[in-house]
């Protein structure tokens, strides 16, 4: 599947019918070569954005998988940069693609941190949560921020509901959604369980500050509207 280094079919089958952590672990040595990892076009539009408001001291990629994010936190941070995911396999992809940066095993939704960073940033990982655990994640990234902190991850617009994006977005969580009433473990993952709103309001209630800035290389959508907004929540 996506590439001869992919994954094969079989083995997405396999994935989707583990645990969250389970099929990520089964997972890692080939997720770089999946649609799934972080575009490269929208790191690189992250760090543009994020430019302007640093530098930055301490580092942490929340939901980290293999990596990625540190395209966006090493241009960008002075200190130490860190990653935190709960799936070992990802970890040690991580490790190997970036030996310089601390790599942390934990549950997201129980950061284990406290004042200990100046930007955090997720990528791609927030439909792993139901929306009643994103308050604990928002939290505990609160809580890991030194004041002043700054939390950003990208999230793009909607597709139009006359789109196929829309209705394939719409069709994948249904299948997710049957998938998890008839078997166990769950595999948590939505693509429509994150509306721009739903987000302000977790991140206001869980102390911050928010804004959102467009990422203007990512381009506009026909109706003028930004394909791609940075959400930006900052710790007082």
């Amino acid at each position: 599947m996506f590439s001869p280094q992919g994954p094969s079919l079989r083995e997405l089958a396999v994935q989707s019918l583990s645990s969250v952590e389970r099929g990520y672990d089964l997972l890692a040595p080939k997720f770089d070569h999946t649609p799934f990892r972080t575009p490269d076009a929208i790191l690189d539009a992250t760090t543009d954005a994020l430019r302007p408001l640093g530098p930055f001291g301490r580092g942490l990629d929340v939901c980290c998988g293999t990596g990625a994010g540190m395209r966006t936190l090493e241009p960008l941070c002075e200190e130490q940069v860190a990653g935190v995911d709960f799936s070992t396999g990802m970890l040690a992809r991580a490790r190997e693609a970036h030996p310089g940066a601390e790599w942390i095993r934990a549950d997201v939704r129980a950061l284990p941190f406290s004042e200990a960073f100046d930007l955090a940033v997720t990528f791609g990982a927030l439909g792993h949560l139901l929306p009643a655990e994103r308050p604990a994640l928002f939290a505990g990234v609160h809580r890991a921020l030194r004041p002043g902190g700054l939390f950003a991850f990208p999230i793009g617009a909607p597709p139009p509901i006359a789109s196929v994006g829309y209705w394939t977005l719409l069709g994948f969580d249904a299948a997710m959604r049957i998938r998890n009433a008839i078997w166990r473990p769950p595999f948590v993952m939505y693509y429509r369980t994150c509306p721009l709103q739903a987000m302000r309001d977790d991140l206001a209630a869980a102390g911050f500050t928010v804004a959102t800035t467009p990422l203007k290389g990512l381009g506009r959508r026909e109706d003028g509207t930004p394909r791609y907004r940075l959400l930006l929540a900052r710790k007082p």
